[in-house]
């Protein structure tokens, strides 16, 4: 028993205080290994095997299920869709429409989160409470709603414009009954109640994570730069604004993800793929993947190139974000 307690004090005399931290550092990446897996069986593989299927021609479903060989073309296909000038107004279509939502539902979830930090407590828990439904419905069931009420027969909009005056409806619109109407058939003002319903089902998150972050900014730098004679729009643009820069970075990258690869309320809104004017990548590569004839492989290709974008953008942003902690 001696022998053994004197040859373990040994051993831990002989391990150094940097051994002992080596040791203890890979606790942590072992406890994400499972995290690690499940992420690279259902986020990577997938990923992979779609940057794979972009490099063969595949138009069947045979081919995908391995009864016939996939035929290399290497770069063809990128080289098809990048050629296309049609790939140019898809590109066009989904740039201006991220741009459009990222801004509104930033500045409206910033509204409501600034409402929300001047509201007593129980108000506030209220209010949060009815914006976060918005964030709490599915995609699909908050679209098919939208489409109800601007149903071109029996949906509220409709309705609200029919009980116009006739007078001011046709001086103002060039028409009195709005009966029939195709709300979704000019691409113009279905772009317009698309962003209505993304901004409607995106902005309490938006809100609620500015709450977060106000609740953090110290009252006393508020105070003192309203002793000092600071408006409202000055407080926060020049108090609170520069506190919570990381946290409008980290939700303007959020929304930009989100809102390029917007699918489902375009898909529902649009009843399919038939309306290609008023497509954006993610529905472009759904379209050519499936839509008859289907082309899987160029289908990939396009949501390669999604993803491409959508990396640089993140990769832009913790640019961004490294650099000013160099500065700081």
């Amino acid at each position: 028993m001696t022998t053994l307690t004197k040859v373990t004090g040994e051993a831990a005399a002989r391990e150094t205080p940097a051994r002992r931290r080596r040791r203890v550092d890979r606790l942590p990446y072992l406890l994400l290994l499972p995290c690690l897996a499940i992420i690279g069986v259902l986020l990577l593989w997938p990923l992979g095997q779609v940057v794979m299927m972009s490099f063969y021609k595949l138009d069947s479903v045979r081919q995908l299920r391995g009864d016939r060989e996939w035929p290399w073309v290497g770069l063809a296909n990128y080289a098809q869709i990048l050629g296309d000038p049609f790939f140019r107004t898809v590109l066009r279509n989904t740039v201006l429409f991220a741009v459009a939502n990222v801004v509104l539902t930033m500045i409206l979830g910033t509204l409501v989160g600034l409402l929300l930090n001047r509201l007593g407590k129980k108000m506030a828990t209220f209010v949060a409470s009815c914006v976060m439904l918005a964030w709490a419905t599915p995609a699909l069931t908050g679209t098919i709603v939208w489409k109800w009420i601007f149903d071109d027969t029996s949906g509220l909009v409709t309705w609200l414009f029919n009980k116009l005056p006739d007078g001011l409806s046709t001086a103002v619109f060039g028409r009195s009954d709005w009966t029939g109407y195709g709300w979704f058939n000019d691409p113009l003002l279905f772009f317009a109640i698309l962003t209505l319903v993304v901004v409607w089902h995106s902005f309490p998150f938006i809100a609620v994570s500015v709450l977060a972050g106000l609740k953090s900014v110290p009252s006393e730098l508020q105070e003192a730069a309203r002793v000092d004679g600071a408006g409202p729009w000055r407080v926060f643009w020049s108090v609170t604004f520069p506190m919570l820069r990381p946290v409008f970075g980290i939700l303007v990258v959020l929304s930009t993800i989100w809102d390029f690869k917007v699918f489902t309320q375009q898909f529902v809104l649009a009843g399919g793929t038939q309306d290609r004017s008023t497509f954006m990548l993610s529905i472009y590569s759904y379209a050519e993947a499936f839509s008859p004839p289907p082309k899987y492989g160029l289908g990939s290709s396009i949501a390669v190139i999604l993803t491409v974008i959508l990396l640089v953008v993140t990769g832009v942003y913790v640019r961004m974000v490294l650099r000013q902690e160099d500065e700081s």
